[in-house]
């Protein structure tokens, strides 16, 4: 026997295939955008421009360092970070840019101005030691850079030039 009463769309297996899968997509999509979308940080604080499909980025400054021999330590302890030169002739009457980039949250991202102090440059600042942070340490208008990386937990880290070697 065959029941030749017509059943409702959404009671046809068939249907919930030709209807779900395209909307199951759209719902992906929108949730990959807004990922996406969301704090869109690489945490590269260089300007980068392109050139065809080459990024090219500024490396003076690190060039500038290397030449000069430049390396310091970048100490942090409660309520304060220090940056204590290591090798190289620094100005030490002027006062230098600090740049703490988290990992991951642009948002979460430090500039501190360190003033001369006794034994190097401080700035006061309450720093958090449960990620990694990515250092900067540069004089105002940055004629040279010196980069580093304080692993989570850890209170010292040692900065110098992202070039390394003699210039060629």
């Amino acid at each position: 026997m065959t029941d030749d009463r017509k059943r409702p769309f959404w009671r046809e297996p068939m249907m919930w295939l030709v209807l779900g899968l395209p909307a199951a997509s759209v719902v992906a999509g929108v949730i990959l955008v807004s990922l996406a979308a969301r704090d869109s940080s690489d945490s590269v604080g260089d300007v980068v421009s392109r050139t065809a499909q080459i990024q090219v980025a500024d490396l003076s400054p690190d060039a500038r360092a290397r030449d000069l021999r430049l390396s310091a330590i970048v100490r942090v302890d409660e309520g304060f970070i220090e940056v204590l030169p290591v090798t190289g002739d620094y100005q030490r009457q002027q006062p230098l840019r600090l740049v703490l980039r988290h990992p991951t949250l642009a948002a979460s991202d430090l500039e501190l101005r360190a003033e001369p102090a006794d034994n190097g440059w401080r700035a006061a600042v309450e720093l958090p030691l449960d990620h990694d942070w990515k250092l900067e340490v540069m004089p105002e208008g940055m004629p040279w850079r010196l980069q580093g990386r304080l692993p989570a937990g850890q209170r010292a880290a040692h900065v110098k030039p992202a070039l390394s070697g003699e210039q060629g």
